[in-house]
């Protein structure tokens, strides 16, 4: 499936490429700093940022742009999108950040163009509520998180 979304680049995002994606199977596009030449953002330990991208989008209805972190940076130094998966919605007209956070031990250093995140566009289903007060019984029912797989024996740690 192939769907042609309109972007517009913004000022300090000229001379940056477009996303695109790394290779034929990837999912997800990737999405550049556009911080200005020469001017790096240092993010310390816990520090977090919304990191311009210079990218303004127009989804089509019905379509969804959600950020996610690359997986490179998360492990090798912590560094993740902290509302993750941002969502662009497809009424959204401004321009495309990254709010990111560093859950490392150091401070991790941006520069302008470099990959900062990933960019999966997808179809958006919206739903109606139907109050009630009856629900069709299930195995797991109420349990909460953690509970499943448990069988009624407690795991202890």
């Amino acid at each position: 499936m192939s769907l042609a979304v309109t972007v517009r680049v913004l000022p300090h995002g000229e001379g940056l490429p477009l996303p695109a994606y790394a290779t034929p199977g990837a999912a997800g596009l990737d999405l550049m700093a556009a911080l200005p030449e020469g001017e790096a953002l240092t993010l310390a330990p816990l520090a977090r940022a919304a990191v311009p991208t210079g990218l303004a989008l127009a989804l089509p209805e019905g379509f969804e742009a959600q950020v996610r972190p690359r997986s490179g940076l998360a492990l090798k130094q912590g560094l993740t999108v902290l509302n993750a998966p941002g969502t662009v919605d497809s009424d959204y007209r401004g321009e495309v950040k990254v709010i990111l956070v560093n859950l490392g031990t150091e401070p991790v250093v941006l520069e302008r163009g470099q990959r900062i995140a990933q960019m999966v566009v997808a179809p958006v289903t919206r739903i109606n509520l139907v109050e009630s007060g009856d629900f069709d019984e299930t195995t797991r029912g109420d349990g909460g998180f953690g509970s499943t797989g448990l069988d009624g024996r407690q795991i202890s740690r």
